[in-house]
């Protein structure tokens, strides 16, 4: 069992060391600036960020909605309808909005991206690269990295939006909240930090994801079986990121 532990201890500082490593490629790789390719990044940014715009609107109008009915019952309970739109702004804007999008963002884009490079690694297009005289820091990844966080944050924006427009929709059919009432409420009781402060955990979110899908993708080892068991690991030490870098920036920014 000792073994067993010590085995599973050192695999995993393995891993997170070598995740800061390509983190400290990737900002190396950043000077001077701009010193990624720019066609790269649009490609990138189009395909990461507004080809998963649908799943994600999806994802939060139907997850404040959920969260309107849910807390429906205690709302007509104790005559607290007043407190329905800053209760589902609050809980949307700092935790539930940036961290549904985020895993849904991982679940796409991150696993797409970990294959896809995998591939690249198996087949030694990588090699190439570096065969040419071009660094796939630099041409590969840091257009990622960049990508990921920028349409993150930007998705988070939007599925923040359409999250509050369906909390508002469901409490007004459901609940019997009017929605003049809901909005009074959201705007009443919450400031622009409520905003930031989910908008500010999107950007290290996207920073974990982006990071963590890299490195499982160009360490791929083991052929086509290998790709497949870096995509579940690239899926599942996002999901952990994301959770852990979620405790840290709260207790940063209570």
């Amino acid at each position: 069992m000792i073994a067993r532990v010590g085995d599973v201890v050192i695999g995993v500082t393995r891993e997170v060391g070598g995740i800061g490593v390509l983190m400290l490629q990737v900002l190396r790789a950043l000077l001077p600036w701009p010193s990624m390719d720019a066609r790269e990044l649009w490609r990138n940014l189009y395909r990461m960020g507004v080809k998963s715009l649908p799943i994600i609107l999806a994802t939060a109008f139907f997850s404040g909605a959920i969260l309107v009915v849910q807390s429906g019952i205690f709302v007509r309970r104790f005559g607290a309808e007043g407190l329905l739109g800053w209760a589902t702004g609050y809980s949307t804007f700092r935790e539930i909005g940036p961290i549904l999008i985020a895993l849904m963002f991982s679940g796409r884009v991150g696993s797409n991206n970990t294959a896809e490079l995998g591939t690249m690694t198996i087949t030694e297009q990588i090699d190439g690269l570096r065969a040419l005289a071009i660094d796939p820091i630099r041409y590969l990844i840091v257009p990622r990295v960049t990508a990921m966080m920028v349409m993150l944050f930007a998705l988070t924006v939007f599925g923040d939006f359409v999250a509050i427009l369906g909390g508002a929709l469901l409490g007004q059919v459901v609940v019997g909240v009017d929605t003049s009432v809901f909005w009074h409420s959201l705007f009443s009781n919450l400031g622009t930090w409520d905003l930031v402060h989910g908008l500010v955990k999107s950007v290290f979110f996207g920073l974990v994801i982006s990071l963590t899908s890299c490195y499982f993708g160009i360490s791929v080892r083991g052929g086509a079986v290998g790709v497949g068991r870096a995509v579940n690991a690239s899926v599942v030490a996002s999901a952990i990121g994301i959770m852990v870098t979620d405790c840290l920036l709260t207790l940063l920014m209570k």
